[in-house]
């Protein structure tokens, strides 16, 4: 055939050229879910069963992770059917890559639709020359620039339609998704944190967006979302309208940012930041005012519910002595060990504990009425007691112990457990008292 002169060829010889160098020829009809391959070469031999689910080719050449077999996480292969129906001829480039192989197959896929019918006709060849490699290793590049978008799309609110959506952990290229934006708004509303989920609803909404956004405005929103490994991530959600001098013009970018680290990090610095300004920096419990939101927090929930809560307040005994005798430093170090002993005895409990001033703490019992917090006070009475306290040795604590009642203001409650603490230094010391 190539000996010919070029005005002999016939449409029969490039039938027969074609079908003699194509890697893969598919036809697919989606009415029944079926495709039936004709030409299988090289991997495609592998890649490829004679015949199978529609459904599924589509997962293998599309829902799988860039240079992976893997697929990408259920929630999104939802889009599987609407990725499968063509209007027309259309062409990309895909990434294949089979279980045990560590390269990926480059492949081009053209699709080719019979005449007033759904079905298709699949043509696919494997790119393994020297140019198609340069070009593969010049997009990686240029995915290093823009990999922290992982989505974007092309929206006409007009027509309700979306275009050009890039799923970057899928492939470089665009994908002929066939959606509606008002379809697509509620098939990805799900892939959100549920309590994002009213805020996507509403920052999507076409008249929202139409109200919201003048020609060339960009705004944006932080929340989190379902990546296609499953796994809840921060992101960023972009929206920009077009610049247009057309009022009634409606087309926006939409994008998707990968913010999770950089997120993590941030929220990571505001909780030490939060726990500093609520720790005693010397014990490490709460500090006055964080154990006073406590007792706060305990009112209102003994108002709102019936489950008891009580509350004990603590005070070393004779603590002056140990600071005029021994000097701040070891004073300071038995309230650390003091705090560690309230710790201890509590980590199982449902307490907070916390320094309410100098030598005198805090433990606030949730769950437990008077009789129970007196029965810990008095086991950590008796802790403290045996405890051998560096330089020092033994040492004593007075204990007061209420409960709140529901109709307790702050100042009833403070004053009842207050009195109650030093009415066990006015007998005696190392005592617990109950009122």
């Amino acid at each position: 055939m190539a000996d010919k002169n070029l005005n002999d060829y016939s449409a029969n010889d490039v039938s027969e050229l074609i079908l003699g160098n194509v890697d893969a020829a598919i036809v697919v009809d989606p009415s029944v879910d079926k495709y039936k391959a004709i030409i299988r070469r090289g991997f495609f031999e592998k890649f490829l069963e004679e015949t199978g689910s529609y459904h599924d080719l589509i997962l293998d050449l599309w829902f799988h992770f860039n240079d992976s077999h893997e697929k990408v996480a259920e929630d999104y292969q939802i889009f599987a059917d609407n990725t499968g129906n063509f209007k027309g001829k259309y062409s990309r480039r895909l990434k294949i890559a089979l279980e045990n192989e560590e390269q990926s197959h480059l492949v081009q896929l053209t699709v080719y639709p019979f005449e007033d019918s759904k079905k298709y006709i699949f043509v696919l060849d494997e790119f393994i020359d020297n140019d198609s490699l340069q070009e593969s290793l010049t997009t990686k590049k240029i995915n290093t620039i823009q990999g922290s978008y992982l989505f974007s799309m092309y929206i006409d609110l007009v027509q309700d339609t979306t275009s050009s959506i890039n799923v970057a952990e899928i492939s470089e290229d665009v994908v002929n998704y066939n959606l509606k934006y008002s379809e697509w708004r509620m098939m990805i509303v799900n892939m959100f944190q549920p309590e994002d989920q009213e805020q996507f609803l509403r920052r999507t909404d076409p008249e929202y967006l139409k109200k919201n956004f003048t020609p060339g405005r960009t705004s944006s929103y932080d929340c989190m979302m379902r990546n296609l490994e499953g796994k809840y991530i921060w992101v960023k959600l972009i929206f920009s309208r077009a610049q247009t001098n057309n009022d009634d013009d409606y087309r926006f970018v939409f994008l998707v940012q990968d913010i999770h680290e950089n997120s993590m990090e941030i929220l990571s610095t505001l909780k030490k930041y939060e726990e500093m300004a609520i720790t005693d920096p010397l014990t490490g419990v709460y500090n006055h005012g964080e154990i006073e939101t406590q007792l706060h927090n305990a009112l209102a929930l003994r108002q709102k519910y019936d489950d008891p809560v009580s509350v004990m307040m603590l005070d070393l005994d004779m603590f002056k002595s140990i600071n005029d005798t021994y000097g701040h430093s070891v004073g300071d170090t038995t309230l650390k060990h003091f705090a560690k002993i309230m710790r201890d005895l509590t980590v199982e409990e449902n307490t907070s504990v916390g320094r309410w001033g100098g030598e005198e703490f805090v433990i606030v019992c949730y769950e437990k009425d008077a009789d129970e917090v007196m029965n810990l006070a008095e086991e950590l009475r008796k802790n403290v007691e045996v405890y051998s306290f560096p330089e020092i040795g033994h040492i004593t604590c007075s204990i007061g112990v209420t409960e709140l009642k529901a109709g307790d203001t702050f100042t009833e409650a403070f004053n009842r457990i207050d009195k109650a603490m030093y009415a066990s230094k006015h007998d005696g010391r190392n005592k617990v008292t109950i009122l």
